[in-house]
């Protein structure tokens, strides 16, 4: 089955994605009430529907308006709040897929990074909330695929085109959250590292041509989502404001924070010390907890995946394990120097997006070793998900202090 599937790749994404919107979508109306910060964004959101005026201008609009689009078409209700997340979710797995595909030219290297990332408890929980994150991702994901399609090309013209896009999602994921902004100037760097002594790559496009899409046009995109804030009744925004208001963004992005009992360095989130209970109370008549915390088998397993392709890019010169392990060490290590007052675990959305790609690369890197040992991993994955999925999908649980079930470490509670 699965060899007739990889003849088809195209089908196996639509397959993919359907499973994906399926699995996120179930249960979706669960918590019936807002859970850790939809109290920020849905109202941000409803205030959005309303054209009324400014709030939550610490990030900018575009994540804010999908949670709102989410809403007018389904209501403000938990469906509502969370819809486009679910679908942005599945985007992400399909576009994992498809950035895996091309990194390796391996359909089966595709498929099991899709089938990590969906398992992997992350992407998962980022698509039942209304948060920003999941439409970071699921941009940067595109993105990087559209890159990743032009460096590929063998037309010029083939090669702008996946540039624009790439450039457009670029730009929409700085839109969702600042923090796509390194993201942006990688691509850039990549793009002259690519050509350097390569020009026939992006189909032979020049530098300056290149740089002028990635850089001028992302800006551009950028800029334009910030439309309905010149519709606002009370303080719209105006071109004289747009850029004076983004340094208020950068202020507020930048002020120190008071101590949160959930807050934790960089350096422990791969480690998953201090997970995030996103919901933990009564609702619908019982107990019911939501916990944001990656699967064990894919985020510890990741991290030897890592080590893996670092030493097969470093020792053997092997390129594409090379380039999945240090895209993981990049989107981790920014977070050593953004200038951010408090860490969450869930900065390591992104980052943990990235630990699957490695992980169906190092597999597929050292296939003749481990031969079809992917296989009983994607078991033991399936196993910790159903384990853990109480507590992911809000079901109920036998009593208030259901919970301890799943609490391996002092940390996790």
């Amino acid at each position: 089955m699965l060899d007739r599937l990889e003849q088809r790749p195209v089908l196996l994404a639509l397959l993919i994605g359907i499973a994906a919107l399926l699995l996120f979508g179930i249960g979706l109306q669960r918590p019936s009430i807002l859970m850790f910060d939809e109290v920020h964004y849905v109202p941000a959101a409803r205030v959005l529907n309303a054209l009324s005026h400014p709030v939550n201008i610490e990030h900018p609009l575009l994540g804010k308006s999908l949670i709102a689009l989410g809403m007018l078409t389904f209501g403000d209700n938990p469906i509502g709040w969370r819809a486009l997340s679910a679908l942005a979710g599945a985007l992400t797995i399909v576009g994992i897929y498809a950035f895996t595909r091309h990194l390796t030219g391996s359909v089966r290297a595709g498929l099991f990074a899709a089938l990590f990332a969906m398992l992997g408890q992350l992407v998962f929980i980022q698509a039942r909330i209304g948060m920003l994150d999941v439409f970071l991702g699921a941009l940067l994901v595109w993105a990087g695929t559209a890159f990743l399609r032009a460096m590929q090309s063998d037309s010029r013209r083939r090669a702008i085109a996946f540039l624009l896009a790439g450039a457009i999602w670029f730009g929409g994921a700085v839109a969702v959250k600042w923090a796509a902004v390194p993201y942006v100037a990688l691509a850039c760097v990549a793009f002259l590292w690519l050509r350097r002594g390569h020009a026939e790559r992006f189909g032979g496009l020049g530098w300056f041509s290149g740089l002028a899409i990635l850089g001028g046009v992302s800006i551009v995109t950028y800029f334009l989502t910030f439309a309905p804030a010149f519709f606002y009744a009370r303080d719209p925004l105006t071109l004289a404001r747009l850029i004076p208001f983004q340094l208020d963004m950068w202020k507020l992005q930048t002020q120190a924070l008071t101590p949160h009992n959930y807050q934790s360095d960089w350096w422990s989130w791969p480690l998953m010390i201090r997970p995030i209970w996103y919901f933990y109370e009564p609702d619908q008549g019982a107990v019911r907890g939501v916990l944001l915390i990656g699967n064990p088998a894919i985020m510890w397993g990741g991290l030897a995946a890592v080590a893996a392709c670092w030493w097969a890019g470093l020792r053997g010169k092997a390129g594409v394990p090379l380039a999945a392990a240090a895209l993981w060490t990049f989107s981790l290590g920014i977070w050593a120097v953004i200038p951010k007052s408090l860490g969450f675990y869930y900065y390591y959305y992104l980052p943990g997006l990235i630990l699957p790609v490695v992980l169906a690369v190092a597999f597929h890197h050292y296939a003749a070793w481990v031969k079809r040992n992917d296989e009983w991993y994607l078991v033991l994955c399936v196993g910790l998900f159903a384990y853990f999925y109480p507590i992911l999908a809000a079901l109920a649980l036998p009593s208030a202090r259901g919970f301890e079930r799943w609490i391996w470490f002092h940390s996790w509670a």
